[in-house]
């Protein structure tokens, strides 16, 4: 069973139709680029060669959005897991990183708000935050988009009319956060009965059973030791990145690595909460 997620009719439309110099939207809400049929394949679905890859993403049709549970330094509100990035990994399960040097942006934060894409950017600058240790925000975006979001084939420049520089990260990073206000692993948690503890441990197979019974679908968790620490959750993407409908999937078995018991859900040691 799939989950269907349509968010860029709600998300993107209201933040980009008035914004300068990225007015690509018609009166009917649609990006000025070549429609994608809605009989196209999903994502890792089609049975030939797909080539237009403007409205069907190749190679890295297995879409992971992860999230960071960081409780050392602690990120991010204590009741919310926050946003790691959104991966276009291969149907096999490889994948490809930093395609296209050309477009690794050095400041999201001008994109955005030029864009006019500020309540996004807002919301980054609390849900999506890097290690103190490791840099600052700005700079785990820069490399997310560099990294990741570079590599999706329904975000290439020639995929939109009238393109404007960086025109494709701002759709990248609306979608992103879209996506992760739906999975709120927090929440999942929580409804079967788990919270972070200092003392309490669980198992691989608990935490897998507890979150498919809140969300309805099994994600991949990691950890660092014996610590909680990450989560991916699985779609594949009908349509473009910018515009098409997420459909959620199971992780592969044996995706976690995490230990089998004594896993720990740490409290984060700070004072913030939403």
């Amino acid at each position: 069973m799939l989950s269907i997620f349509t968010l860029g009719s709600t998300l993107l439309l209201p933040l980009l139709v008035e914004a300068a110099g990225y007015a690509n939207l018609n009166s009917m809400g649609l990006f000025r680029r070549t429609s994608c049929s809605a009989s196209l394949p999903a994502s890792c679905h089609n049975t030939t060669v797909e080539t237009d890859l403007c409205c069907f993403e190749a190679p890295g049709g297995s879409i992971l959005q992860t999230q960071f549970w960081d409780t050392n330094p602690a990120t991010g509100p204590t009741n919310s897991w926050t946003i790691h990035g959104l991966w276009p990994d291969h149907c096999d399960n490889s994948y490809s990183e930093d395609c296209d040097p050309s477009r690794d942006y050095s400041s999201i934060t001008d994109l955005l708000e030029n864009a006019g894409a500020t309540s996004t950017l807002s919301y980054m600058q609390t849900y999506w935050k890097n290690d103190p240790n490791d840099g600052s925000d700005e700079e785990l975006w820069e490399h997310e988009w560099a990294t990741h979001g570079t590599c999706y084939s329904t975000l290439e420049p020639s995929c939109i009319s009238g393109y404007s520089t960086g025109e494709e990260a701002v759709y990248f990073f609306e979608r992103v956060v879209g996506l992760f206000q739906t999975l709120d692993t927090y929440q999942f948690l929580k409804s079967q009965g788990i919270t972070p503890s200092s003392s309490k441990t669980h198992t691989q197979s608990s935490l897998l059973s507890a979150l498919k019974a809140a969300s309805g679908y099994t994600p991949a968790i990691s950890c660092s030791g014996s610590d909680l620490d990450e989560i991916s959750w699985y779609f594949n993407l009908q349509g473009s990145l910018i515009d098409g409908t997420f459909l959620q999937y199971n992780a592969p078995s044996g995706s976690s690595d995490c230990p089998s018991s004594g896993i720990k859900y740490l409290p984060k040691n700070n004072d913030n909460d939403v």
